[in-house]
């Protein structure tokens, strides 16, 4: 079944919605949408005549199964769309976000397979989310916030929450980037910033704020 584009963004905002939430309601996809409540009720019509969601009355709406599928796929075309961009025509992972908003609608499935194969099927995109298989299949790795990481562990990044431009910046200014071996010195109980010291760079400190947005797992 092929989604306009306005409908294939609001399938995967209800997709990273429900990661998080469970149920999504109408208020909060508006939000994220950054537009009216009854714009929302009347896309909502049309995802539901075509059969990608499920009601709880009184509770809220999630994607389902074939809703899911729905946004695996475009999730797919997104961060393989990143990766190409990153590694083959060098783009900043800072810069890359808006042109793949635009790639992701690309409807052709055999495209979409040549690229991965020619990207050589990875894993995971240049911010260390997860790309989804043809199948709509996530490997899944441990990981956990820099906040939860205990004192003079060796730890590497494994990926970033927060991918706004501004976030990627600062992480490329601290010389942080997927990969990359870090050390926590310090936590500040005043307003719980970290000290941290980035492989053979100068120890530094980073808020809270940007600590809870960057996982790392142990260094292998």
């Amino acid at each position: 079944m092929n989604f306009t584009t306005s409908e294939e963004n609001y399938i995967k905002r209800i997709y990273h919605l429900q990661q998080e939430t469970g149920l999504v309601n109408t208020n909060s996809l508006a939000a994220e949408m950054q537009t009216r409540a009854a714009s929302v009720t009347d896309m909502l019509k049309k995802l539901k005549s075509k059969k990608l969601l499920q009601y709880e009355k009184y509770k809220g709406f999630k994607l389902n199964d074939a809703g899911k599928k729905a946004a695996l796929d475009v999730v797919r075309k997104h961060r393989l769309w990143e990766y190409f961009l990153v590694e083959h025509l060098k783009f900043d992972w800072d810069k890359v976000h808006p042109i793949a908003e635009e790639l992701e609608h690309i409807n052709s499935e055999e495209l979409v397979q040549r690229l991965d194969n020619f990207l050589g099927n990875p894993l995971f995109d240049p911010h260390g989310d997860p790309i989804p298989d043809k199948n709509g299949k996530i490997t899944v790795i441990k990981q956990q916030s820099l906040t939860e990481i205990p004192f003079k562990k060796n730890v590497t990044v494994s990926s970033v929450r927060n991918q706004t431009e501004q976030m990627l910046d600062m992480l490329r200014h601290y010389h942080i980037a997927l990969g990359t071996q870090l050390t926590v010195i310090k936590r500040f109980d005043f307003d719980g910033s970290l000290e941290i010291k980035v492989s053979k760079k100068n120890a530094c400190i980073i808020s809270e704020q940007v600590a809870k947005n960057i996982f790392v797992h142990d260094v292998h």
